[in-house]
């Protein structure tokens, strides 16, 4: 099989990670395939921000246990050492997809290189709160962003589940 088509089949969401670091030349082509993701008339609306400090990698799933109504203590990112946060300018038409098609695009990179990912969502609600704000203030992005999702990454700590068979109304052919 088409070694893209395998990656594609084969990704499922991680939601137990290892603590370790992955490597930084790893880190650069995932983020560098996200930065290839299609966007509406090539504007390239997202903006990814790479998270590897531990302390405000902490912050951020705090600000997000909390956004989720979960109980103090629990890690809405699975323990991964890296989040990848997609943020998309709303003043673009197809910020939405951009974005979405960005985050598609780190996922399946991550998967091809032998390390784990997931989607977590409630980057719109961090990223409207003060807390989001002062964050994008700090590293001087100014615009109109808003918060897709975060691709928290890392080794996995256990093998993924196989993935469910495909329903059987998935696709409709008008030939």
């Amino acid at each position: 099989m088409n070694e893209i088509l395998n990656v594609l089949e084969k990704r499922r969401s991680c939601r137990s990670f290892k603590p370790d670091m992955i490597a930084k030349d790893d880190l650069d082509a995932i983020i560098k395939a996200g930065t290839y993701a299609p966007t509406g008339m090539g504007k390239q609306s997202p903006v990814i921000l790479a998270v590897t400090n531990r302390e405000l990698r902490d912050q951020i799933a705090e600000e997000n246990r909390k956004i989720g109504g979960w109980k103090e203590g629990f890690d809405p990112f699975y323990g991964a050492p890296v989040i990848l946060i997609v943020l998309a300018d709303k003043d673009r038409p197809t910020y939405l997809y951009d974005g979405s098609l960005v985050m598609g695009n780190l996922m399946n990179a991550a998967e091809s290189l032998g390390i784990g990912s997931i989607w977590i969502h409630r980057a719109k609600e961090e990223f409207e709160s003060d807390f989001g704000k002062q964050i994008l203030a700090k590293l001087g992005i100014t615009g109109n962003y808003e918060g897709i999702g975060h691709c928290a990454l890392g080794y996995a700590a256990e093998q993924a589940a196989a993935p469910a068979p495909r329903k059987e109304d998935y696709v409709y052919y008008i030939e």
